[in-house]
């Protein structure tokens, strides 16, 4: 009995922490999900259950289906371009030359600075009347106040902001390539494309696909560099099932916090598919 309990001695902390950092949160909002809040049921308790009538008042809402093509939109071209800079990056990075580190460093910039500053950075950068973007193409584009160009702002920032991500994870899993391997390719006479192809990229797909996953699930809950650019507008052109969820529990006078967490719901699930895939993935390979 004495490993055993040491066993579930060692288990008790995480154990702990997944129940209320995880298994608590998501049982509240499952609940509030599924019942009429009101501000003050959501004070007093008391509020009736409704079942899924706030999953069909989110579902047939207009906004849901613009949210979900910018939602598709800004995870899609956001994790294209983090995963493809990243990865030219880190191929460059994996070549050991002077300063390599320090440059290597100076890119994880973005990811270090706290979301509100990058947000509040870009924002003065794409500012119509004096930004800095503005300046340098000699135009006058409206970049967070137009519904052409909102949701293009604020995936070029998150692009920004994800590259460093992108980069660190996959230059470590380029370093664990055994050198031996890239001696016999060179030996096989193949080219650098040969190489990067068949060597370096199959190698690489475990990695790659965690990176991924980890950047879906972090793309799908941008929440406030989209709030601090555009709030979601101008009329719902950069509004993200995130920023829908927050708009509906906390950004009007009377809060619907019954469809709020169902949006939620619907991106938690979303991210439990992706998840799955995932695994069941990895079982494959």
């Amino acid at each position: 009995m004495r490993p055993r309990l040491a066993a579930w001695a060692f288990a008790a902390p995480l154990v702990v922490y997944l129940l209320v950092c995880y298994a608590y949160p998501l049982y509240t909002n499952v609940n509030l999900s599924v019942r009429g809040y009101t501000v003050r049921t959501f004070v007093h308790g008391g509020a009736p259950f409704v079942g899924f009538e706030n999953y069909a008042a989110v579902l047939t809402d207009p906004t849901f289906q613009k949210a979900v093509v910018n939602t598709v939109l800004f995870t899609a071209v956001s994790l294209i371009f983090q995963y493809t800079i990243g990865f030219a990056l880190a191929v460059f990075f994996a070549r050991d030359f002077p300063l390599s580190a320090t440059l290597r460093a100076l890119f994880l910039v973005p990811w270090l600075l706290p979301l509100i500053v990058s947000a509040s950075t870009w924002a003065w950068l794409l500012n119509s009347e004096s930004g800095l973007v503005n300046a340098l193409l000699g135009a006058k584009i409206h970049w967070l106040t137009s519904p052409e160009w909102s949701l293009v702002s604020v995936t070029i920032a998150n692009i920004w902001i994800g590259v460093p991500f992108n980069l660190v994870v996959l230059y470590s899993g380029l370093r664990t390539i055994p050198s031996e391997v890239y001696e016999a390719s060179s030996l096989d006479g193949a080219s650098g494309w040969q190489t990067f192809r068949h060597v370096t990229f199959p190698m690489l797909r475990p990695v790659s696909a965690i990176t991924l996953l980890l950047g879906l699930v972090y793309t799908l809950k941008v929440f406030d560099l989209i709030w601090i650019m555009t709030r979601g507008g101008p009329s719902g052109s950069s509004t993200t099932l995130a920023t829908w969820s927050y708009e509906l529990g906390f950004g009007s006078m009377l809060p619907r916090f019954g469809p709020s967490a169902a949006v939620g719901n619907v991106l938690i699930l979303v991210s439990l598919v992706a998840g799955l895939l995932y695994i069941r993935a990895q079982e494959r390979a």
